[in-house]
């Protein structure tokens, strides 16, 4: 099954949905996101061997709340709709939608947040992209979303990922549609714009029991049963894993038919889970899995490969 975004003027012609039915896709909610995020960081990494670094995402996580109130964005995306709509894609699809220099706005913000913060080599890190020419930002985030990490250097990552994420939730929240499900594939990529998942969560509440994929860079969680591998979509060799109990918040789930794993969290036994923050906190559990010899089918926005801080 696919996921496509009926545009609002479209709605009235689609297949009325029910209150019974599980939303195939929830657009991001910003208001306190980045805040809420930042506090769970700093509640984690007060018991954490990460701590450290829990706490350097926390300040990323609190400047982006800040960047994000001020500096908002306008832009039309009903043309956009309609024709990814007509086209099957995703509307705001990170390899081939046209990015606008706002993110280069919101990137300077970040750094001037980020400055007083930051010592050796992040700051050091943070002044060089403070003199980068607009060029070499867009050739940055080229390289970081055609997963060439080594060569867009790691150091980089988690601020022009933050900036990035910032323009690209904003967008998601923009969109004046809804969702429906079809028969498809490539499912384990974000129906809003095609990036990675960081984790999936089991929801409580208004659709509990649920679980959805919440995408790394725009924010928006995707439906996708469960008992299914996200990635493969196999059902018969799956595995789940946890490093303290079998009733653990946070479980690997690991698939012997691709050989990948991706983590379930589950809201009912912690409400206060969040996504990016309980990802980043349990990577203890992704070196269990390595050791087992499961490859990760996921990536954190704090967490790029070789990192070094």
């Amino acid at each position: 099954m696919s996921i496509r975004i009926i545009p609002q003027d479209q709605l009235e012609k689609s297949e009325k949905t029910t209150a019974e039915m599980i939303p195939p896709l929830l657009f991001p909610r910003l208001k306190n996101l980045y805040s809420r995020r930042a506090a769970r960081l700093c509640d984690l990494a007060a018991k954490n061997p990460l701590g450290d670094y829990l706490r350097f995402a926390t300040v990323i996580a609190e400047a982006q709340e800040i960047v994000l109130y001020d500096h908002p964005l306008h832009m039309d995306l009903q043309a956009r709709l309609v024709q990814s709509a007509s086209e099957g894609k995703p509307p705001l699809n990170i390899h081939t939608l046209p990015r606008d220099t706002h993110w280069h706005r919101l990137l300077h913000s970040l750094i001037a947040e980020l400055k007083p913060e930051m010592s050796g080599q992040a700051l050091a890190v943070l002044e060089n992209l403070e003199k980068a020419y607009a060029t070499e930002l867009e050739t940055l985030a080229s390289t970081l979303f055609a997963g060439e990490y080594a060569q867009a250097s790691s150091d980089n990552a988690p601020f022009i990922w933050a900036a990035l994420a910032l323009y690209w939730a904003q967008m998601a929240a923009m969109i004046p549609g809804k969702a429906r499900a079809e028969m498809g594939d490539q499912r384990q990529f974000c129906p809003v714009c095609a990036s990675m998942p960081v984790a999936s969560v089991v929801h409580m509440g208004s659709h509990d029991g649920a679980r959805y994929l919440h995408c790394n860079l725009c924010e928006s969680e995707w439906y996708v049963v469960r008992s299914k591998c996200t990635q493969c979509e196999q059902t018969r060799d799956l595995h789940y894993w946890s490093l303290y109990s079998e009733h653990a918040a946070v479980k690997a789930e690991s698939c012997g038919d691709c050989g990948t794993y991706l983590k379930m969290l589950y809201q009912e036994k912690n409400p206060a889970i969040e996504p990016v923050a309980d990802d980043l906190a349990s990577l203890v559990l992704d070196a269990r899995m390595e050791q087992e010899g499961f490859a990760r089918s996921s990536l954190n926005p704090f967490m790029f490969p070789g990192e070094s801080y």
